[in-house]
């Protein structure tokens, strides 16, 4: 598929407005259906169709390994660190309200960070199962893929 120039060119549309709508899903999360593993799965689902459209090289090219895992450790950290953030401000651990002055504001701003700890947590995950199970199909030897 990656000779066909009018998907190429399809892709690279369509692309922008996945990414935006994956936004909208996760901002729209504490509001109605969606939030971080939704959003994550979109985001996931865009760089899948990116290595579908364009090559799984150019797709690890654009996001090598290292910055999924990198990600990955990142995502797992912005969770851990609300319910650390709650603990040292004398609440329970993940207790948003002492985050903020006013515990409404505290709530918002917990879910936000958890959301985004778990949208990015989400989407690193199902990349890299996603690299393995391609790079599989290459029949190149896993030392040999970057």
């Amino acid at each position: 598929m990656t000779g066909d120039l009018v998907l190429r060119v399809v892709a690279k549309l369509l692309m922008p407005f996945m990414l935006l709508f994956a936004l909208y899903v996760q901002f729209h999360g504490d509001l109605g259906p969606g939030g971080g593993f939704q959003a994550g799965v979109i985001v996931a689902a865009v760089f899948v169709f990116h290595a579908i459209v364009f090559g799984l090289p150019a797709t690890r090219r654009l996001l090598p390994d290292a910055l999924i895992e990198t990600l990955l450790g990142l995502g797992v950290l912005i969770y851990a660190g609300v319910g650390v953030a709650g603990l040292m401000l004398g609440g329970n651990y993940l207790d948003y309200f002492v985050l903020d002055h006013d515990p409404v504001h505290g709530q918002h701003r917990g879910i936000f960070w958890i959301e985004v700890g778990v949208a990015t947590t989400v989407s690193s995950v199902m990349l890299k199962i996603f690299y393995m199970f391609a790079g599989r199909s290459t029949g190149e030897p896993p030392e040999s893929r970057p």
